[in-house]
């Protein structure tokens, strides 16, 4: 149970539709700094015993369970005046634990004035249409002209924060060279709420994908846990030990002769390359791929103009879009669906594929 006070130099209550729970204290003046949020837990008989952390997970729903242990290893929780720092205290019945939430502090990236196209805006989330070429967040090899960068100038102070600090919270991510929808959240409840629903697996994302080949069937579904390859560590792989759990739909959409198809495809997971994977490991790589995509079929683009030929090779990334996107808003619980139509690139790719159908049979 949990009261959230946000404290100022004004007295504040708690809005009217904050639940208190059945047996919660009534909301009282608690003195702390200026901008500083403090809830107040009451321990639940059933919870007797339990980790502290996990307990404190279940009553402040908008806190997640690390970024209470970080509040904990600071300092910022009190039982009866003690300072409580360790995540697996077992709690007793009817303690009162007071938890601290500090203002969000700047970021320590910089804010970068990069266009981003987004699609959707309120105060708890964004949704943004990530072009190819643009990584998500910063890493090694790329400190900084990342997606991150970006949002942190478009938001500015409307970041509320995620984890104590001032900055977008990614629940997902693209590749680098994948385009598409992208959501993320602008606080740490929408942070908390919308990882949620990844981890129920309960929001939807649909690909279209440009694979070599032609699928046997008009529908599929493959399921192989995914892990580092044993022979590239550089490059991930369908394994037979170890590895996580994997599942990707995926529906036929076009084809264009024997060369190569267009799909449709749903995640039932979120594996680090999982289409890329999924689809190489059943004869079907995606057009474009560096890393996956090597295998093509010959004698069917012999069919093409030598410009367009060229073209198919030389295409400079895989050809993988995130088309839409659909999941309860953390908020209002309310269910928001968004798409956006193919990039150019991979646009000017169908209309290249478009042309084999045009040749008379046996020309290739």
């Amino acid at each position: 149970m949990t009261i959230p006070m946000a404290v100022n130099d004004q007295d504040q209550l708690p809005d009217d539709d904050d639940d208190f729970g059945e047996g919660s204290p009534e909301p009282g003046i608690v003195d702390a700094p200026r901008s500083e949020t403090i809830h107040r837990c009451v321990v639940p008989v059933e919870a007797s015993g339990r980790r502290l952390d996990r307990v404190l997970a279940d009553a402040i729903p908008t806190l997640s369970r690390s970024r209470l242990q970080a509040l904990l290893a600071e300092g910022c929780v009190d039982l009866s005046a003690s300072k409580i720092t360790d995540p697996a205290y077992r709690v007793k019945s009817g303690q009162t634990f007071a938890v601290i939430v500090p203002e969000a502090s700047p970021s320590h990236l910089e804010a970068q004035d990069i266009p981003i196209d987004v699609v959707f805006e309120d105060e708890a989330l964004l949704v943004v249409n990530k072009p190819a070429g643009l990584v998500v967040h910063p890493a090694p090899g790329n400190p900084d002209m990342t997606l991150v960068n970006a949002l942190l100038a478009h938001c500015g102070n409307s970041l509320v924060g995620v984890g104590g600090e001032r900055r977008p919270g990614i629940v997902h991510r693209l590749d680098k060279d994948t385009s598409g929808l992208l959501v993320v959240a602008k606080t740490g409840a929408a942070h908390v709420g919308l990882s949620s629903q990844f981890g129920d697996r309960t929001i939807r994302r649909t690909y279209v994908a440009v694979v070599w080949g032609v699928p046997s069937s008009a529908t599929g579904e493959i399921v192989g846990n995914i892990g580092r390859s044993p022979r590239d560590r550089k490059k991930m792989a369908v394994v037979t030990r170890g590895g996580k759990y994997a599942q990707t739909r995926w529906r036929l959409l076009r084809r264009f002769g024997d060369v190569a198809s267009l799909l449709e495809c749903r995640l039932a997971t979120g594996r680090t390359h999982q289409i890329r994977v999924h689809l190489a490991s059943v004869g079907h790589p995606l057009v474009g791929d560096p890393l996956y995509g090597r295998a093509r079929p010959k004698a069917g683009l012999r069919r093409l103009a030598e410009d367009d030929r060229r073209a198919l090779a030389e295409f400079p990334r895989q050809a993988l879009h995130a088309a839409e996107i659909a999941f309860l808003h953390p908020g209002r619980e309310e269910l928001l669906t968004f798409q956006t139509d193919l990039p150019q690139d991979i646009e000017g790719l169908i209309s290249i594929l478009e042309r084999i159908s045009t040749y008379p049979p046996g020309s290739g």
